[in-house]
């Protein structure tokens, strides 16, 4: 049995199921055995709606070279970006135009 921390957060956003899209509440980060992935132990990163049931999930299962490079990844997408754009009070903002 692995004992590694589980991270839990709240967050906003949506992801695509096998159902189609839903609202994403809670993200889920830990180190453990994967399911899938050919490895002995992968960072795992769930997306769930848990409000929505088992099939409002979206599960990666990741190295911790990939874990680490998505996360840099991320920061470098949202530094390149201006101030705020996808910020959940992004609406409080000047107008802008959607790009869907």
């Amino acid at each position: 049995m692995c004992t590694y921390l589980t991270e839990k957060i709240r967050v906003e956003g949506s992801g695509k199921g096998a159902q189609g899209w839903f609202p994403v509440t809670d993200a889920t980060v830990y180190v453990d055995h994967p399911v899938h992935a050919p490895y002995a132990h992968t960072v795992n990163i769930d997306l769930l709606n848990p409000a929505e049931g088992p099939s409002a999930r979206v599960a990666v299962e990741l190295t911790e070279e990939a874990a680490l490079a998505l996360a840099d990844a991320i920061r470098r997408a949202i530094d390149s970006a201006p101030p705020g754009i996808a910020s959940e009070r992004q609406w409080e903002q000047a107008p802008t135009a959607h790009h869907g």
